[in-house]
């Protein structure tokens, strides 16, 4: 029912922007925009359902979830067996400082290497605002792509080699599907730009497409990186204690069209296989037991994203439970 909705929400999208050449000039600027937004946030909600059947929390059928969410991700440009299996292994070490697989902090020692530029984030309000940028346009292409975000394996890390450290040898025929699926796609998509023009396919899926990475990157920044949320080495960490290290936050409306990915990650991160329509329920119960365990923060999102990316730049490179620092160049120290 969620994925016919989101669909059939998706193509009443495109259907009224294919009129938008009826209106004056002027209305046609503002609703274009519009447009890109509103198709960004419900093809989003797409992304979550094929992350679900990831999950195989959208039917007790694995090869119904895996066929969904393959082909649902790779119209979305999702390696989708390749990421779910890294996200697997994120949720399996959520806030592991040698497991996790994303936004995991970088080490004291990492940011005072000779050359090393880190300490303009603390320094100057411009290159936050642009690393900022950056992350939110083009940081999901350079996780999938570098493994940015990730761990440091020593070597080339990306989500496409069957022979990338991500990967086990049992998990080659899956990043091999996955690699035909994207190219199909692409395929597609080069059909429909020589088609139809390119500037259709830029109008019609790309802008909306980019939207689409903006909240899925600014989502799971604001889930994982807080000054509230620990990290845990060794003996210290246990799955409960790594599921707790994540933040909910209230999107507001955008919380159904989002199918409630922001406000019941906690839930999410305790029960994978639960459906997102279950966790509303679990969470208010979640936020009983849990106490000042729960983590939540409805600070208004722009403030947050400034927040913790000024303020979360590294934790120690000693200590069993860690919490992130700011950066302080050792040169005004």
């Amino acid at each position: 029912m969620y994925v016919l909705g989101d669909l059939l929400g998706a193509c009443c999208l495109w259907y009224i922007a294919s009129h938008f050449y009826l209106l004056p000039t002027w209305l046609s600027v503002i609703m274009w925009p519009l447009f890109w937004f509103a198709q960004g946030v419900m093809l989003t909600g797409l992304w979550v359902i094929a992350h679900e059947c990831g999950h195989q929390a959208f039917s007790s059928h694995k090869w119904v979830n895996d066929t969904v969410g393959l082909i649902l991700h790779s119209l979305l440009l999702v390696p989708y067996h390749s990421w779910r299996i890294s996200h697997s292994m994120h949720h399996k070490a959520t806030a592991h400082i040698e497991k996790d697989q994303v936004f995991v902090p970088k080490r004291y020692s990492s940011l005072v290497k000779p050359g090393d530029i880190h300490h303009l984030v603390s320094d100057s309000p411009l290159v936050n605002l642009l690393q900022i940028v950056l992350m939110v346009t083009v940081g999901w292409w350079a996780y999938i792509l570098t493994n940015a975000f990730g761990q440091d394996y020593g070597r080339r890390t990306n989500h496409f080699e069957p022979s990338s450290p991500i990967f086990k040898p049992e998990h080659r025929n899956y990043v091999i599907l996955t690699d035909v699926a994207l190219g199909l796609v692409i395929a597609f998509f080069a059909w429909i730009s020589y088609t139809y023009s390119f500037t259709f396919f830029l109008k019609y899926y790309f802008l909306p497409y980019l939207w689409v990475n903006f909240w899925l990157v600014l989502i799971t920044y604001l889930h994982h990186t807080d000054v509230k949320v620990p990290h845990y080495r060794g003996e210290e960490w246990s799955f409960i204690r790594g599921a707790l290290c994540t933040v909910d936050r209230d999107y507001g409306l955008l919380n159904v069209f989002l199918h409630h990915i922001g406000d019941t990650h906690v839930a999410h991160h305790l029960f994978s296989t639960m459906p997102h329509y279950h966790c509303q329920e679990a969470t208010k119960h979640l936020k009983a037991l849990l106490g000042r365990y729960y983590l939540e923060d409805n600070s208004p999102v722009l403030t947050a994203v400034w927040r913790n990316w000024t303020s979360c730049h590294y934790i120690p490179d000693k200590g069993d439970v860690l919490y992130y620092q700011k950066f302080v160049s050792p040169k005004k120290q």
